[in-house]
């Protein structure tokens, strides 16, 4: 019966024992999860670094032969105005031209005199994004040849990039972490806590916008980190 005693004694005193443990356990991995996430913001302006400019011009006649010709004059027209502006023959790109047959469309309903349409492309791609846009301001030089270019094509708009993010990246993330590391620093004032070490922490995306509709060829980047800190006592 001593023996019994003993053994359950030292049973009790076994579990007593490994319920501190237990609890001592527990109460750090509860401490080291108590944790705070916050997302730090960059934003920065920046001017576009390539241009993308489409001319767009439409011919319309009867005669196949008198629009091919009037085409080729036309796009021989244009491409000399560019490059007596500094664009580059390697920064220029001559699409052939789309023609629309109205007679081989049985459903239309276009009263004009002329059979064919034809819709021809020019493009400049530079990085010369200033010198380009002084040149959208002196286009109508080509209406003295006859050549009116369109402006409100949908499918032909200007477009402005930004190529060099790789070049602001590195900063962009530094400041986004560092206003995280902010915002966390001051909830951990708030709640009568020590800010810890990181527990994860996710860079976010890139984006780039036009910083608005009148000047698109500034934009706008952006980047929002999401960091995970430890809180301590």
């Amino acid at each position: 019966m001593k023996n019994y005693r003993i053994e359950a004694l030292i049973l009790a005193l076994g579990m007593v024992i490994l319920g501190f443990i237990t609890k001592s356990a527990v109460d750090r991995f509860i401490e080291r999860e108590r944790v705070v996430s916050v997302k730090g913001l960059a934003e920065r302006d920046v001017k576009a670094d390539l241009v993308v400019w489409p001319l767009v011009y439409k011919e319309a006649g009867n005669d196949p032969a008198a629009m091919y010709e009037a085409i080729t004059r036309k796009n021989a027209a244009i491409v000399d105005f560019l490059k007596s502006k500094g664009i580059a023959g390697s920064e220029i790109s001559v699409s052939p031209p789309s023609v629309y047959d109205k007679q081989g469309d049985r459903y239309t309903s276009d009263n004009s005199p002329y059979r064919y349409k034809a819709t021809s492309v020019i493009t400049v791609t530079s990085d010369k994004v200033d010198a380009v846009r002084e040149m959208m301001l002196e286009q109508a030089e080509l209406m003295k040849q006859g050549i009116a270019i369109v402006g409100d094509d949908y499918q032909y708009r200007v477009s402005y990039e930004f190529t060099a993010l790789n070049d602001i990246k590195p900063e962009m993330i530094e400041e986004a972490t560092k206003n995280a590391r902010s915002a966390a620093e001051k909830f951990a004032k708030d709640s009568d806590s020590r800010l810890g070490k990181i527990r994860n922490a996710n860079q976010g995306t890139f984006s780039i916008t036009a910083r608005d509709e009148n000047t698109p060829y500034i934009k706008h980047v952006r980047v929002v980190t999401t960091v995970v800190y430890y809180l301590e006592n």
